[in-house]
């Protein structure tokens, strides 16, 4: 099938190559414009347009959707299909109107439930045991489309959303797959969304990241896990404000909560508002490096029972 790719992030990479080694024919592919990255400011390509050179496909950086050249070029490479997967943009109607077989969107969450940018770390958030990959139609509602296929999978209770959105970007890639096979053969069906049944999941940001340690120790855990690579959980430690990457959940106490009950190679073990303990074991101080939080105390003061 001729299909017009758009995606921008690490995720869209394995949907674009599963595509490519499934032999079918890439017009085109439009990803986010290079964007300036590190102290160096060095313009970098992402990483959609890294893998699509490796191939030797035409590569679009539309600086915006609306003022009809991105629609003009879409025209001009006459796909049958569009493939949208983590690009990051709104689409036009008009543009999702252009190929025969439609615009599809590759979505990682079961819908309808957690549409919008972060569904991944969102699941992880509020302490979800299982998720998915969504094939979709793309309508002009945000991740509102009829449905075409889905995979589902577990949550490992210890899967951070970094490595959590490795495996779906795989799962991703194989329902794509199917889902191009189901319209070749004319056998996709579209299943419209319980509307009633939805939910959001918005942009992440720093206001996520303080640890509230009035919280019950798995909510902490999962806020950790949900909130890595970025922006990261964060609480303050001896005086210091440091990142915590990983964590353990501990056992009963008495102490109030924040306070220090053990540190030591272990981790360092902190009482949480439902009398348990949470146990950070990786961290990261402020200009440091990310260490083991027994590494972390050979040269920082963290005294138990405060």
């Amino acid at each position: 099938m001729r299909i017009l790719f758009m995606g921008t992030p690490d995720f869209a990479v394995a949907s674009l190559r599963r595509l490519v080694e499934d032999g079918h024919e890439i017009c085109g592919v439009f990803t986010q414009p290079d964007k300036p990255k590190n102290r160096g400011m060095k313009m970098t390509f992402s990483p959609v347009k890294e893998y699509a050179l490796t191939q030797n496909l035409p590569v679009y950086q539309p600086v915006t959707m609306k003022d009809g050249t991105a629609l003009e070029t879409c025209r001009q490479l006459a796909p049958e299909l569009i493939v949208v997967a983590a690009y990051g943009r709104i689409l036009p109607e008009e543009l999702l109107q252009v190929p025969p077989y439609g615009s599809i969107n590759v979505h990682s969450s079961v819908l309808p439930k957690y549409r919008g940018a972060a569904p991944i770390n969102w699941a992880i958030l509020n302490g979800e045991q299982e998720t998915g990959v969504t094939i979709m139609y793309m309508a002009k509602e945000l991740d509102a489309g009829d449905i075409i296929h889905c995979l589902k999978t577990p949550i490992d209770p210890e899967e951070t959303a970094q490595e959590l959105t490795e495996r779906l970007a795989l799962l991703g890639a194989q329902a794509l797959a199917e889902t191009v096979d189901l319209l070749q053969t004319g056998k996709a069906v579209r299943t419209p969304q319980d509307h009633s049944a939805q939910t959001y999941a918005p942009m992440l940001s720093k206001a996520l990241s303080p640890m509230d340690w009035n919280c019950p120790a798995l909510a902490l855990h999962n806020q950790v896990r949900g909130l890595i690579p970025w922006p990261c959980a964060s609480t303050v430690l001896g005086g210091k404000q440091v990142k915590v990457f990983r964590t353990e959940l501990g056992g009963k106490t008495a102490a109030a909560p924040g306070t220090v009950v053990a540190a030591g190679k272990q981790g360092i073990e902190v009482a949480c508002g439902d009398g348990q303990t949470l146990r950070i074991t990786q961290l990261q101080a402020e200009g440091g490096k990310r260490m083991a939080a027994a590494d972390y105390l050979r040269g920082h003061s963290v005294q138990v029972g405060v």
